[in-house]
């Protein structure tokens, strides 16, 4: 392991939104190699990577209960989201001559293999990213829910989140222009 870096094991969060990139829906190729491009360079310095990606880009659990979708099924319909997500981070890591493993919290095989922890650190180890599909495999969870308590689980050093939004907000930024960014904020204000 280098040295030089600061952290050995990290735990990547991606917004499915943000790969849309400037679509309405779906992947977009540029933001698919932007993100492969920077994933490649941190697996090429000896970092340990486990991804977790949210679906909303294709489908988001809450808003299908505005659809009809029962919420339990919206939500499962989302967790199938960040299962086609995965694949196409898989494919693109894959094609860059990065090897990755999609691991899913929901029982998925082939497509991917049941997710334990002492799975995804086993193929860290050997220099994998392992990409975690699936959320929590509950309904009611967010995928930023899974890659905290993935993070926890994998003892992961930190965990970076990549989202459309630049920063933390009083309010979301992109319903709320007036929202304000914080240049710094503790635990305390966070929570309060």
């Amino acid at each position: 392991m280098n040295d030089m870096i600061k952290y050995q094991r990290v735990l990547l969060k991606l917004s499915g939104e943000s790969l849309m990139g400037n679509s309405s829906y779906g992947i977009s190729s540029d933001v698919l190699s932007r993100y492969c491009s920077d994933i490649v360079s941190v697996n090429a310095m000896g970092v340990q990577l486990a991804i977790v990606v949210g679906g909303g880009n294709i489908f988001r659990g809450m808003s299908g209960t505005d659809k009809g979708f029962d919420r339990i099924k919206g939500d499962n319909m989302g967790m199938l989201a960040t299962v086609i997500n995965s694949l196409a981070i898989q494919s693109a890591l894959e094609n860059a001559g990065v090897k990755a493993k999609v691991l899913t919290s929901i029982c998925m095989e082939p497509i991917g293999e049941y997710y334990s922890s002492s799975k995804a650190i086993e193929y860290m180890e050997a220099g994998y990213a392992a990409i975690i599909a699936g959320g929590t495999g509950n309904p009611f969870f967010t995928t930023d829910s899974a890659a905290a308590l993935r993070g926890v689980e994998l003892k992961a050093e930190a965990l970076l989140k990549g989202t459309r939004v630049d920063g933390v907000y009083t309010a979301d930024p992109e319903k709320y222009p007036e929202a304000r960014k914080y240049s710094r904020l503790s635990f305390d204000e966070a929570y309060s």
